[in-house]
């Protein structure tokens, strides 16, 4: 069967009829006014184009890379030659024949494009096929269902596939022929604001004529935003009416144009929708949306009758998803994303979220909070779009609160803190909390249970010993988290969470108070010095700092590429050959002797680390060196003397001794006492500053000891079939392997767990704070806010000047920059610190000025910004830009050349 009637049609009918009709024919079925019609199916269009020789296309597409924007063009219009020359078979014409007779003689039609891949929750491809409208005459309907059939090769569509991952021999195309309203106004309606992403907000572009003036963005239409609950409107605004598209007699359409002062004459008379109009369009969106349970981006018209017609809706794509669980309402609850504070821009796994409720129900234990049941995470642990949220509400409710949370931001995600800061004034969140007893009661706990007085009394007066703490602490830990080789599959488990649940998080109270103070007594120098102590001159005591496990890391790695170097064989055997065949070469052990006893030291030592480390389900350099070798490809291909790190970390520390000593000489200048307590507190910052890593790298080791032992159970479940392979694990929870172990297939959870986790690798956008009524205060607050032309603003977080090519990256595995480059990425981890030692200068969308990449770029001494909203989407590879660390500025330019791309 060719066609279907659009009352035949459901939303699961999506590989017959494509999108478009699917949601179409689900409206029908609802109940609600959409104009009669019947889709063409996929059927007529692969039974058409079966012997057209599009599959050779589609092959030469998907080996053609993403960025190749020409030859991608060229081979889609070699598809729509191909389409076009077929045009409508006879027996698929005598088909549509039929079913456009049965609308009626003649009928005024619009003849519009639905596509498998389209109207996806996440990617909606909105505007990517075409539409023909006021379509009369069967002969007219054939040659637009051929042009229709075209367009899902435009060049637009093409690339649209090939960045979202969309196979395109698996794409078709369906075509919806239905009565055309003649409508006297139209627009679209989104049944949630999709900007500042409230849920109770619908927000309705209108204009008189046709829809297609708004969808295409032909005109600045009237603008009206309705608050759903209460009904009232939120906003009125007139759009400059200069455009208008009518149906013309006997088919097609014309495009009306009028000066500004004619458009603005008729606005000021007759607005498009009278308020009564505006909120039965509203309470129509709620309908839609109650029906498919999530807010939807709907396509009205309305006729010369006062009728309403829904002539699509699909799903908002761009609204970040809400939390899985819901907070006590009718309160509005803020929610901080932590993801981001650690760097991590990137989903977890379902086993990485797991392992992460282990340990933050370990804190929340220790400081005194009931916790039911550790595997769901403590009662302020929330999850969305698969990332970590905990719940500020109570912060920002409390005087205490206020004062200390948005400070400790100030220094790890410096936008977050404005943010928070933003939040002050709400009265849904004003103060409730005036004093720090609760506080006092959840932190003296875990300050008594772990001897932080000690480690600070140490810290101040026995720094050594406070060094030789840490040393055991670091050894006991690894014996803790030791699991007996002959462990069965459910003892493994239960290793697991006794690692995460009570194991790793003990070190962070008993480490994290010795940094704290370093960086605490380099603030007292700059009290006791005041203008003598410039904000630079403190910033370079603590470069070239000791004790800091990720600056040890990058220079190891360094290092093991200047010994490849020096072996000229070495170098040569491994010149210009890909991460993926080195890495075959070091499994197979044929590498250079040097290159592969160097690697095999390098990862014994730091193999646990990863890119998205904290997400136990990511695999380890020791699992997956390619990213390591890749590295080191790109240090063989610099030039001898491009910037020895070493040589850079030893000018740095010298550098700091000099400042340190220069401090000393002006306290001296108060007094004698003045110069000791400098002299003291700087020693201690050089000593202790560099172990801010420190407790993170130790959570790492207990979150490595954890995969390694679920990697273990993965293959148990793998070879008694209950998953297909063993890294199918970390695509389920603690439960749901205990479920499999218990004889469960698990293989179906996994694919669909896999499905929606490479859904979100593909989400660009990611709130800093998200409320739970979906507003995202970011984007309200930017939403009236003006930037200022050529300059992106973020955090200062290392001073300097650089100008040179921009190159965003967004996954460092694999990721190629040249020396000099500056490097632009969403945030950065110590997986991406490898990427510094060549880099001119850094830009991250997230970060404060003592966030990781902040620190290590200062450890470097490359310029940096941190905190610039979107830089990965506003600025592009091969673009000039200039960093401004110390302003905190990124000034851009546009060369000729400047690739519209990212790596």
């Amino acid at each position: 069967m060719f066609t279907l009637d659009l009352t035949d049609i459901r939303g699961t009918m999506l590989p017959q009829v494509g999108g478009k009709a699917a949601n179409l024919g689900e409206l029908a079925s609802a109940g609600l006014p959409v104009p009669a019609g019947f889709c063409l199916t996929t059927d007529a269009y692969r039974r058409a184009l079966s012997t057209s020789g599009l599959d050779e296309v589609c092959s030469a597409l998907e080996s053609t890379s993403t960025v190749d924007l020409p030859q991608l063009n060229q081979l889609a219009g070699q598809a729509r030659s191909l389409v076009l020359d077929v045009g409508v078979p006879a027996e698929i014409a005598e088909a549509v024949r039929s079913a456009y007779a049965a609308l009626g003689h003649e009928v005024p039609v619009a003849v519009r494009s639905s596509a498998t891949a389209e109207d996806l929750p996440f990617a909606s491809f909105a505007g990517q096929q075409d539409t023909f409208l006021n379509i009369v005459g069967v002969d007219s309907v054939l040659d637009a269902v051929s042009r229709c059939w075209a367009s899902l090769w435009t060049d637009r569509a093409v690339t649209y596939r090939a960045t979202n991952g969309i196979d395109h021999a698996s794409a078709a195309l369906a075509v919806v022929v239905q009565e055309m309203v003649d409508s006297t106004v139209a627009g679209v309606m989104f049944t949630a604001n999709p900007v500042t992403g409230k849920r109770s907000e619908s927000v309705i572009d209108a204009s008189p004529g046709l829809g297609e003036a708004v969808v295409s963005g032909a005109v600045n239409p009237d603008q009206y935003i309705v608050d759903t609950v209460s009904g009232s409107i939120l906003k009125r605004a007139v759009g400059d009416r200069q455009v208008e598209i009518r149906s013309m007699p006997g088919g097609g359409t014309q495009r009306v144009e009028r000066t500004r002062q004619e458009a603005r004459q008729e606005a000021a008379i007759q607005p498009c929708l009278s308020d009564l109009q505006i909120r039965d369009l509203a309470g129509l969106g709620q309908v839609v949306e109650k029906h498919y349970g999530a807010p939807q981006d709907t396509e009205w018209a309305l006729d010369a009758d006062g009728k309403l017609w829904l002539t699509q809706a699909r799903p908002i794509t761009t609204l970040y998803p809400q939390t899985t669980r819901r907070p006590p309402a009718p309160e509005v609850h803020a929610f901080l994303n932590f993801s981001l504070a650690q760097g991590l821009t990137r989903p977890l796994t379902p086993m990485g979220l797991a392992g992460i409720r282990l340990i933050a129900s370990c804190v929340a234990k220790t400081a005194g909070f009931a916790v039911p049941d550790p595997r769901s995470g403590p009662s302020p642990y929330y999850e969305a779009g698969q990332r970590i949220f905990f719940d500020l509400t109570s912060a920002l409710r409390s005087r205490v609160g206020r004062k200390i949370v948005p400070r400790v931001f100030d220094v790890m995600e410096a936008r977050s803190a404005m943010l928070m800061r933003g939040l002050f004034g709400d009265p849904r969140f004003s103060v409730t909390s005036r004093t720090p007893l609760k506080l006092i009661r959840h932190v003296a706990p875990v300050a008594a249970k772990y001897r932080v007085p000690e480690t600070l009394f140490l810290g101040l007066f026995r720094p050594e010993a406070a060094m030789d703490r840490v040393e055991r602490l670091n050894s006991d830990l690894r014996k803790t988290i030791t699991v007996p080789a002959q462990a069965t599959a459910h003892q493994r488990v239960a290793h697991v969470q006794r690692i995460l649940g009570a194991e790793v998080f003990a070190t962070v109270p008993q480490v994290l108070p010795l940094p704290v103070l370093g960086f605490a007594l380099l603030a007292l120098v700059g009290r006791i010095l005041g203008e003598q102590a410039s904000y630079d001159e403190l910033q370079a005591v603590i470069r070239g700092l000791p004790n800091n496990v990720t600056t040890e890391m990058d220079l190891a790695l360094w290092q093991l590429a200047s010994e490849i170097r020096e072996d000229p064989d070495a170098a040569a055997s491994m010149a210009g050959k890909t991460a993926e065949t080195l890495v075959e070469q070091y499994r197979d052990a044929t590498l250079p002797v040097v290159a592969q006893a160097g690697l095999d030291r390098f990862l014994r030592t730091f193999g646990l680390r990863a890119v998205a480390e904290i997400d136990l389900g990511m695999p380890r350099w020791v699992d997956n060196p390619t990213h390591i070798l890749g590295v080191l490809a790109n240090y063989l291909r610099l030039q001898p003397g491009s910037g020895d790190p070493h040589q850079q970390f030893r000018k740095a520390a010298g550098e700091a001794d000099k400042q340190v000593a220069r401090f000393v000489a002006r306290a001296r200048s108060i007094s004698p006492l003045h110069a000791l307590v400098v002299r003291a507190a700087l020693d201690r910052t050089r000593r202790f500053a560099g172990l801010r890593e420190l407790p993170k790298y130790n959570l790492i080791l207990g979150i490595a000891a954890a995969r390694e032992q679920l990697l273990l159970v993965g293959q148990e479940l793998a070879a008694s079939q209950r998953i297909e392979q063993p890294e199918d694990v970390f695509f389920l929870d603690l439960d749901a392997v205990e479920n499999a172990l218990a004889g469960e297939d698990r293989r179906g959870a996994v694919a669909g767990h896999r499905a929606a986790y490479e859904q979100e690798l593909r989400r660009r956008h990611i709130p800093r704070l998200l409320l739970s009524d979906g507003t995202e205060p970011e984007a309200a607050a930017g939403a009236n806010v003006q930037q200022r032309p050529g300059t992106l603003s973020g955090s200062p977080a290392s001073a300097g000047l650089v100008t040179a090519p921009a190159r965003v990256i967004m996954d460092p595995v694999g990721a190629h920059l040249e020396p000099g480059e500056i490097l632009v990425a969403p945030s950065t981890d110590p997986g991406w610190t490898p990427l510094f030692l060549t880099a001119g200068g850094l830009v991250m969308e997230m970060g404060g000025p003592n966030s990781h990449g902040a620190v290590v770029a200062r450890e470097y001494g490359i310029p940096a910004v941190v905190g610039v909203p979107d830089a990965t989407i506003r600025l592009s590879t091969g673009q000039l830009i200039t960093v401004d660390g110390g302003a905190g500025t990124v000034g851009t330019e546009d060369p000729e050349g400047a690739e519209n791309s990212t790596v």
